[in-house]
């Protein structure tokens, strides 16, 4: 892989890790953890422990109005059940923590955050500008 997707992909991941954060922050106390996870803070990646995880996929976005992006996948793990207008604000407070730091994260690129039907996906320049 080239180094400046490599730097690329790696800002994105701990922009996912940051997010991770600050939905536990918000609401890891909200539900119980599914019984199967890692108590928050004890596995090597946020994404492995508490009640959320959190994750990117990149899609080449055919049959996307957007185009090609990161998708953002938030899943709640927990056997609680969830009633959909809190997963809707959820998934609202996840796009507006994206929506305000894409920009601290990405200051040279134009990156924003939108929704495609019923996903968030991360849009914009992903370049690798000068490949030598």
């Amino acid at each position: 892989m080239h180094p400046k997707q490599e730097e690329l992909e790696s800002t994105l991941s701990m922009l996912c890790q940051n997010l991770d954060d600050y939905l536990e922050d918000l609401y890891g106390t909200k539900y119980r953890i599914h019984p199967n996870r890692l108590k928050r803070g004890s596995g090597s990646n946020p994404r492995f422990d508490g009640l959320f995880s959190t994750a990117l996929a990149f899609t080449l976005g055919y049959g996307s109005n957007s185009g090609r992006g990161y998708v953002v996948e938030v899943d709640i793990r927990t056997l609680d059940r969830v009633p959909p207008e809190e997963r809707q604000e959820i998934n609202d407070a996840a796009f507006s923590y994206l929506q305000n730091n894409l920009k601290i994260m990405f200051p040279n690129r134009d990156l924003s955050i939108v929704k495609d039907g019923k996903l968030m996906k991360i849009v914009g320049d992903f370049s690798l500008g000068e490949a030598y």
